[in-house]
């Protein structure tokens, strides 16, 4: 009986350690919800107050390693500004954890230069859903980011 009631214990500890250890910080690799290609990876970190952050670390297209934001607006908005390197450019800001997503922050899409609400809820340990809208979060696009291990 002892032995059991020690393995119990142990076993919770253990599935409760791992349920807390799940988080969105680390590098994703991104698919393009239009093609199912995948992309890029992004680096998603959180600061001091815990905001979320994502910045491209890495672009898979050999051809678009050097691609630059010609869709970009010509001043800084936050994410980018036309001309400068997608390679580095932050994409995702201001995201804040509320139960089991995070939200009131927004995602940028260098491709057409423009910026859109968005949250993100982790589906699993290695699965991201990644929702960019406008007005409401019926209006918009989910893509799928995996963890890279």
């Amino acid at each position: 009986m002892k032995l059991s009631a020690t393995f119990l214990l142990a076993a919770l500890f253990f599935v409760s350690t791992q349920a807390f250890s799940q988080d969105v910080v680390g590098t994703w690799k991104t698919i393009d919800d239009e093609t199912g290609k995948a992309k890029s990876h992004v680096k998603i970190y959180k600061n001091k107050s815990g905001v979320v952050f994502g910045r491209v670390v890495k672009i898979l297209d050999p051809k678009k390693r050097d691609a630059t934001c010609s869709k970009c607006p010509e001043k800084y908005n936050g994410f980018g500004k036309k001309g400068q390197k997608v390679l580095g450019m932050l994409i995702l800001k201001g995201l804040a954890k509320d139960d089991d997503e995070y939200n009131g922050g927004s995602i940028f899409d260098p491709n057409k230069g423009k910026s859109y609400r968005c949250y993100i809820t982790l589906k699993g340990k290695d699965k991201l859903k990644v929702r960019g809208f406008i007005g409401t979060r019926y209006v918009g696009r989910t893509q799928y980011w995996y963890r890279v291990k």
